[in-house]
């Protein structure tokens, strides 16, 4: 069944932890069987790295990146066994792939692989220039877009993320990055806390990813979505596939629309929210944009199990 007006959110990088996914792991055999198929496409055993990993090695951004699709699709999977689906679907930042296979438009292993090679451009291109990336908490998206302006003449820097009022994510090179902390906290921010990220993603920094990135996007046909999609670079409903395509390409370098994004989703009526994957990142964000909306989110066996008994 589709319950009224219900949105699919899945959660980008910054998610993921140890452990996660094991305890579906051990449930179920269809799971297993999903993370030994997304071995045997990443090059590497994924569930080895999500469940006995460390720290360190979860938050390097082409491990990250595929560890939290599967987690996250697999989980999406799940939810359809038992008749709960989306009629609309967002992902914030590499989430917006696995709202783009919740939505029909590629299959598990196409998107995964698409996924592998984003993660694997990523992490080169910050190989390459190092950057880094800042929470600004406190500030209006006009102060902050003036901030990085004026911070821009040491370096590269600009808005990474608009995730909700007063909490905006910068990006860019590390002399710019920094400038614009200290000028946020001078202007009266509330917090300003750098990242634990492996790039500056969602910035020009990212450009060196694209060529490739792209020349591979064009080799997928991709599905008009059977549910609404919703872009991070526009903020609205995408239908057509090359459009998606140009979208997926530019949201390596552009800012994520999320609150905007949010807001679009509740004017259609949206009454229903599920998080679908690790984390409650977005469960957080959803409460800030409008205190009226709430989510339910579903990253454990725990959670799944409560809403089976419930459906």
């Amino acid at each position: 069944m589709i319950l009224e007006r219900t949105a699919f959110l899945f959660p980008g990088q910054g998610s993921q932890y140890v452990g996660m996914g094991y305890d579906l792991y051990q449930r179920y055999a269809k799971v297993r069987e999903r993370y030994t198929q997304a071995n045997d496409i990443v090059g590497f055993n994924i569930a080895e790295k999500c469940f006995n990993g460390t720290e360190e090695e979860i938050n390097q951004t082409y491990i990250t990146q595929p560890a939290i699709f599967v987690h996250s699709y697999i989980l999406f999977e799940l939810l359809k066994e038992i008749d709960i689906f989306p009629e609309l679907t967002a992902g914030h930042s590499l989430g917006e792939y696995t709202a783009l296979t919740a939505a029909g438009c590629l299959d598990f292993v196409e998107a995964l692989r698409l996924v592998k090679l984003r993660g694997e451009l990523m992490q080169n291109a910050s190989d390459y220039q190092k950057g880094t990336m800042a929470a600004i908490i406190g500030l209006d998206n006009e102060p902050v877009e003036s901030i990085c302006r004026e911070a821009s003449q040491e370096g590269i820097v600009g808005i990474a993320n608009y995730n909700s009022p007063g909490q905006i994510v910068i990006s860019g090179s590390l002399n710019g990055v920094q400038l614009a902390m200290q000028l946020a906290n001078e202007k009266g921010a509330k917090r300003v806390v750098e990242l634990k990220v492996s790039g500056a993603f969602h910035s020009p920094l990212m450009d060196p990813a694209l060529k490739t990135f792209n020349e591979e996007l064009q080799k997928l046909e991709f599905k008009k979505p059977s549910i609404e999609f919703f872009s991070n670079v526009t903020g609205s409903i995408v239908t057509e596939p090359d459009e998606l395509k140009q979208l997926l390409a530019k949201q390596l370098s552009s800012p994520v629309l999320w609150m905007q994004t949010i807001q679009k989703m509740h004017k259609t009526g949206v009454s229903v929210y599920f998080e679908v994957g690790p984390g409650n990142v977005l469960t957080g964000l959803l409460r800030r944009i409008n205190r009226e909306l709430s989510a339910t989110t579903v990253n454990s066996l725990q959670q799944f199990l409560k809403l089976k008994g419930n459906n």
